[in-house]
């Protein structure tokens, strides 16, 4: 997104809250749940690119920046997996399919998926809800397999039980040609046969070539942790690429509180690759 009045309706699209009616519900873990979202009359609220958001209000209430999680290949409606941890997402976590919320969007740019992603072996690494905003790429990735090299994807969670969208990565992903899913959770757990350790342990071990590119996202933690453990194994910054869209809060550039060194994260991101970055926060 530019911070200009790039297109005759920019405004429009961006600012008015378009109504949102809940057509059906996940529920992904014991605290997130995938809401799926259509226009009253059908179809989706509007046209994105993997890794852009949207702002999901409730009036009376709040509103909050989230990832757009379904791919724009998705013709007929958009999802939001949403974590439940306060006073908006609490009341979102409330509602019903047939209840109505407003939406505004789409806001930032988005993963180069059109081009310096095209052809490259991809190499998605998430944790946690991080996994949300990488979906949307993951299976715009799928959709279009013939694009794209081979495509590792490295998720972990705290547990099995808090594994998003498990039913999709065990039917869907691990069936594709050229796609391999590596799961980790942080403890062992009764009746989980798989790899047992923290994301950024587990990718050293994996020791990837790095003839891929790496897209990252997850708590600050794991992302600092698992950028090091790239640079160790090879990776450049310039092969590695994240979104921040956690610190996003007006969308448009208006309240600040979204900047990193002399970025804003709505103006500029929330995706970067991460030589783009001149300061990060200590956090990171």
């Amino acid at each position: 997104m530019c911070d200009c009045n790039c297109h005759e309706k920019y405004y429009e699209d961006t600012l008015i809250p378009k109504v949102g009616v809940i057509t059906a519900i996940t529920q992904e873990t014991p605290d997130v749940k995938t809401f799926c979202v259509n226009a009253p009359e059908g179809g989706k609220l509007f046209e994105h690119m993997p890794g852009q958001c949207a702002m999901l209000c409730a009036p009376g209430i709040s509103e909050a920046m989230f990832s757009i999680t379904s791919s724009p290949t998705n013709k007929e409606y958009q999802e939001f997996s949403i974590k439940k941890c306060g006073q908006l997402t609490d009341y979102l976590h409330s509602l019903k399919v047939g209840d109505q919320i407003t939406v505004r969007g789409p806001y930032g740019n988005n993963f180069p998926v059109d081009t310096e992603l095209k052809g490259k072996n991809l190499l998605f690494i998430a944790g946690g809800i991080g996994l949300a905003p990488l979906r949307s790429v993951i299976n715009y990735v799928i959709d279009n397999r013939s694009d794209y090299g081979t495509v590792d994807i490295l998720y972990g969670s705290r547990s099995a039980d808090d594994l998003v969208k498990l039913k999709e990565i065990e039917e869907v992903w691990k069936n594709v040609e050229g796609v391999n899913v590596h799961l980790t959770i942080d403890r062992e757990q009764e009746g989980w046969d798989g790899h047992v350790g923290f994301v950024p342990a587990y990718l050293k071990e994996l020791n990837f070539s790095t003839d891929k590119t790496a897209l990252l996202c997850g708590p600050p933690i794991m992302i600092k942790f698992c950028l090091e453990a790239l640079l160790e194994l090879g990776f450049s910054k310039e092969q590695v690429y994240t979104t921040f869209e956690l610190r996003m809060k007006c969308g448009v550039g208006k309240c600040g509180r979204c900047n990193i060194g002399s970025k804003y994260v709505c103006k500029d991101g929330p995706v970067f690759r991460f030589d783009e970055i001149d300061e990060l926060p200590s956090e990171y």
